[in-house]
């Protein structure tokens, strides 16, 4: 079973980002880049799967630019077979990643793709489930746990009212939650070797999609700051201030 995992570059989730002065978005210069944290996850259960006998081959892949390649190492570092770059400087919205991972896919004809649920710098959380549209395959999202048994996954996914349970034939798409697994911690060792693993480069062009985003910001604002709390004396004053100032009651 052939296995390809999804991989974003962005801002660091330790960095505190900042809005650009004019407002048409957050400003990434000087920025530490990274993983998304739940591709990370997504990498770390293919590699699993890998390790189990159950993927014969797991396969991560970016879009973006030239820089994504860092990201792509990282994956192959935490175990990944081999690399693939869709690299272009345009904004890619959900759809347009959804369109080239589907161009990919073509290509290499995997039983299973395994996503992230969302990238922590849109938080769209779109991209698996139009992928799966786009190609009319079963999908599992929010995954908190997966069992491959011959052409069927089981996924265990985490919804309002508790845990669902659902089986889905192969080939299928999959996104992962947080409490899926607790990503492996890259050693030096297997970053080298991940230096010498394959890392092909494409162009949307080269596949055939359009990249052009369907979307404009129109303007980017920090959130506003939270007002200070006040202490009041007794239950009293509390109802009064809900219900005067605040208008909650």
């Amino acid at each position: 079973m052939k296995v390809i995992t999804a991989v974003k570059r962005v801002v660091d989730y330790n960095v505190k980002v900042r809005v650009k002065s004019d407002h048409s978005g957050v400003d990434i210069g000087n920025v530490k880049m990274s993983m998304n944290p739940f591709d990370e996850i997504a990498t770390e259960a293919a590699t699993r799967l890998k390790e189990a006998g159950q993927a014969s081959e797991v396969i991560a892949v970016s879009c973006g630019v030239a820089q994504s390649q860092e990201t792509l190492r990282t994956a192959l570092a935490i175990g990944a077979d081999r690399g693939v770059l869709v690299e272009t400087d345009a904004e890619l919205q959900p759809l347009a990643v959804a369109k080239l991972l589907k161009a990919v896919i073509a290509k290499e004809q995997p039983q299973l793709v395994i996503l992230g649920k969302q990238a922590i710098d849109d938080d769209a959380g779109q991209t698996g489930q139009l992928l799966a549209a786009l190609l009319d395959w079963p999908q599992a999202t929010f995954a908190s746990h997966i069992e491959i048994e011959g052409s069927t996954a089981t996924v265990t996914r985490e919804v309002d009212g508790g845990l669902e349970v659902i089986a889905l034939p192969l080939p299928a798409i999959i996104t992962t939650d947080l409490r899926l697994n607790e990503p492996r911690y890259v050693t030096l060792p297997s970053i080298m070797k991940a230096k010498k693993k394959p890392l092909e480069t494409a162009t949307p062009d080269s596949l055939g999609v359009d990249p052009s985003p369907r979307l404009k910001t129109l303007k980017v604002v920090e959130p506003a700051a939270r007002k200070a709390g006040v202490t009041v004396p007794d239950v009293a004053a509390l109802v009064e201030k809900l219900k005067h100032d605040a208008k909650v009651i």
